[in-house]
């Protein structure tokens, strides 16, 4: 397979992340609020409403968790900052690839049988242990920046719901928290009912079920450009 051939098999497959990674735990996308803070009285919807424009207004958060699409795992574990982009790794299957978006660009770095996929054996070895960089607007690597922009993945994660119930108060993860669950997908989301009411996390239980955890909300995220990277474009132009 050609290097172009490969990199089209690859904006296939990447294009495919971020709906393969968010699709299954927010069909059941649910929005949740706190009794604390005010809106636990609210309807479910205007819970999800609250929920959503407190992320939307956040500086920062790591988004992580694992859930099933097809059978297969996919793992995400990503720090982002609203303003500059946002880092981290992203498996799907057996392949694993770190990612960073900073600069208006895309990094990536990932194993052998990953950048085989991407560019063949002999790119491979010329790419071992190194970062690729590519634009994070056009080509390839782009499809990574949707996982890497807080308002993206966060306007993914919190929309396209049914109809909402509203669940009683609970804990997640030490937090006091309100669930609200779309009763026709399944799924559930916890909302912090003290202070800012942040989404604690989406679950969906059963078959293609997962988990995506938000925490660590406006705390400081350090991006900074990978050292000594390949060109993506020059790769492909033989330079």
């Amino acid at each position: 397979m050609t290097v172009d051939a490969r990199a089209a098999w690859t904006r296939a497959r990447v294009r495919t992340l971020p709906a393969l990674a968010l699709a299954p735990a927010l069909a059941g996308c649910a929005g949740s609020s706190p009794a604390g803070n005010g809106v636990a009285s609210k309807s479910p919807a205007r819970i999800v409403a609250i929920a959503t424009a407190a992320a939307s207004a956040a500086e920062s958060v790591h988004v992580a968790g694992s859930i099933l699409s097809e059978g297969k795992p996919i793992s995400l574990n990503m720090e982002l900052d609203a303003e500059k982009g946002g880092m981290g790794r992203v498996t799907l299957g057996n392949l694993s690839v770190d990612v960073v978006n900073v600069d208006r660009a895309v990094y990536v770095k990932a194993g052998s049988a990953f950048y085989s996929h991407f560019a063949g054996p002999a790119a491979a070895r010329l790419l071992q242990a190194k970062w690729l960089r590519g634009s994070n607007v056009s080509g390839p690597l782009a499809s990574f920046t949707a996982l890497t922009e807080l308002r993206k993945l966060l306007g993914s994660a919190l929309a396209g719901h049914g109809a909402l119930s509203r669940g009683p108060t609970t804990t997640v993860n030490g937090k006091p928290a309100v669930g609200v669950t779309d009763t026709a997908g399944g799924g559930t989301l916890y909302v912090a009912s003290t202070g800012t009411p942040y989404p604690l996390e989406i679950i969906k239980r059963g078959t293609g079920g997962g988990k995506l955890v938000f925490d660590r909300w406006n705390q400081p995220v350090s991006l900074t450009v990978p050292p000594n990277p390949v060109d993506l474009h020059e790769l492909q132009n033989g330079r």
